[in-house]
């Protein structure tokens, strides 16, 4: 039975005085709701790029959320019924 669903994504990139840049992404699904964070910090002896610190942060961020999402879904499976592997495994199907 074919199945889509369409989910918003939200990226904000907040710049700090002390060369700090946080990052909130906010997924929501429609029934759910996830905030993953990040953070970059400039070295003080590095030269100030912006670009470079909303890249970092924000993939920390969306990192954050990816293992949520990855929890969730290890949640659900043994909520079906399927045993936790013995040893760390990639949930889903092989690409």
């Amino acid at each position: 039975m074919p199945h889509t669903a369409e989910w918003k994504v939200r990226l904000h990139l907040f710049e700090e005085g002390d060369g700090t840049t946080k990052a909130h992404v906010l997924l929501d699904t429609g029934t759910t709701a996830l905030t993953g964070h990040g953070a970059a910090h400039c070295h003080p002896a590095d030269a100030d790029v912006p670009e470079i610190g909303d890249e970092l942060a924000a993939g920390r961020a969306m990192k954050d959320l990816a293992q949520q999402l990855l929890n969730i879904a290890e949640r659900d499976i043994e909520g079906m019924g399927a045993p936790r592997p013995s040893t760390r495994q990639v949930t889903g199907w092989p690409t």
